[in-house]
């Protein structure tokens, strides 16, 4: 079978579920093998992410996915859809960092698919197809892969106290999706609200959005759609977790009382099969305690140090990150010739500005803020220094070494002890000191 995208670009706008946000979401035709990519346009450097589950950072009433200062919650229902209509390769512009919840089903982005109208590429699809069984348990729900020639889920979904227990079985296909899953909505036990809202989930939830479950009664703004609209929901939810596989998958997936973060652990089960099998090596054994664990970046090359940070040329003083810790990082600048300030310093004798090394060590320093903290729509700005010493000079050919360790963070303030060297020798050093602001702030 071949990989599709869409043929022209579709919009819709509206507001999320959880943050609340008005958000403007496109869908974009993509090339073959280009696979799926959230853009977020309204951040420095426009970050894209590649969704997996990898990248997993959230998973309460919802799947969350985030790499560097970007994020992307509640990815779900998008991808269900995505993967639900066979569409392989897109890119997915947000100016938030969630999409519009619409009617809390996938209704909305099915139809964004079908005016786009699906094409066919000229690469050939690759499926993960299971060769074992594979499960995860977890309290009194438990989820379980089978191997199976093609994609089916059986599922039943049943609150604590059995009232609205169902059980439904699909083989997915384009038709069953769009037919039978996509229209299905979101829904919440009436209880559980006032404990969401504390958690500063659900700001933008409402009626409109979401049916409500209060005992034995089914509050909602239309009837049902569904008699079993509960459990096609769940059923559109794991079709939407199991997308962050990164390959379309064939196996049948059996369910009981599922949830975003027991799905997250079993398509991490399923990562861990696909990237042995894709390297045509062993299957690594499947851990007693499977966790959908949060993927760490221990380097950033060039393109993820400019999505972290707003300076451009000719400013940009870091090249790679080589190495990042929790509280500390490494970073290197390449000091070349033609760095547009040796024109003037000094014509005949070339020698990098020491304030341009400070420079460095504050950059340095704000990714490693700015990793540590994970707060979208700050950068890190930088306010002081003291104890600066210059020991050699810098000069072109040389490779700026710069290492920073944060040593107090409070609120927005932080400072930092940094160094420079070149060959393992020490040129400057001091300790900085800089503050979170918004990003609107320096427009």
């Amino acid at each position: 079978m071949k990989q599709r995208t869409l043929l022209r670009e579709v919009s819709i706008k509206g507001n999320a579920l959880h943050t609340g946000d008005a958000v403007h979401m496109t869908f974009k035709p993509a090339p073959a093998n280009h696979g799926i990519v959230f853009k977020r346009v309204d951040l420095h450097g426009h970050p894209e992410i590649k969704p997996r589950v990898d990248l997993v950072t959230d998973l309460v009433r919802a799947t969350t996915i985030q790499q560097g200062h970007a994020k992307i919650h509640t990815v779900e229902h998008v991808l269900s859809a995505l993967n639900g209509c066979g569409i392989d390769n897109l890119l997915i512009e947000m100016d938030a960092g969630e999409p519009p919840i619409m009617d809390g089903s996938a209704r909305e982005f099915v139809k964004m698919i079908q005016q786009g109208e699906p094409v066919e590429q000229d690469a050939e699809r690759e499926y993960f197809t299971l060769t074992e069984p594979i499960s995860v348990s977890r309290g009194n729900s438990s989820v379980i892969a089978l191997p199976c020639d093609g994609l089916k889920i059986s599922c039943t979904s049943a609150d604590d106290r059995g009232i609205h227990t169902q059980h439904l079985s699909l083989t997915i296909d384009p038709d069953v999706y769009v037919t039978q899953v996509a229209a299905s909505r979101t829904f919440a036990v009436y209880e559980d609200i006032e404990g969401l809202l504390k958690m500063g989930k659900i700001k933008g939830g409402s009626l409109d959005c979401a049916v409500v479950i209060k005992g034995d009664k089914i509050i909602s703004k239309e009837p049902l759609r569904f008699p079993d609209e509960f459990v096609r929901h769940k059923i559109l939810d794991i079709i939407g977790d199991i997308t962050l596989l990164g390959a379309p998958l064939k196996a049948h997936i059996v369910a009981t009382r599922p949830g975003h973060a027991i799905n997250a652990e079993l398509t991490k089960i399923l990562l861990e099969k696909y990237e042995a099998w894709k390297k045509g090596g062993r299957k690594p054994a499947r851990p007693a305690t499977p966790k959908a664990e949060i993927a760490v970046e221990s380097t950033l090359d060039i393109r993820r140090v400019l999505d972290t940070i707003p300076h451009r040329y000719p400013f940009v003083m870091i090249d790679r990150v080589v190495e990042l810790g929790e509280d500390t990082l490494t970073a290197i600048k390449n000091v070349t010739i033609n760095e547009p300030y040796f024109q003037g310093h000094y014509p005949g004798n070339p020698v990098m500005p020491g304030v341009l090394q400070i420079e460095a060590m504050a950059q340095a320093a704000g990714i490693l803020l700015l990793r540590r903290t994970n707060i979208e729509n700050k950068t890190a700005l930088f306010m002081s220094c003291n104890n600066v010493k210059w020991r050699k000079p810098v000069r072109p050919g040389d490779q700026l070494s710069i290492k920073v360790k944060l040593t107090k963070v409070r609120g927005t303030i932080a400072c930092a002890e940094a160094e420079c060297s070149v060959g393992g020798q020490a040129v400057s050093g001091g300790e900085l000191m800089f503050a979170l602001v918004d990003t609107s702030a320096m427009d």
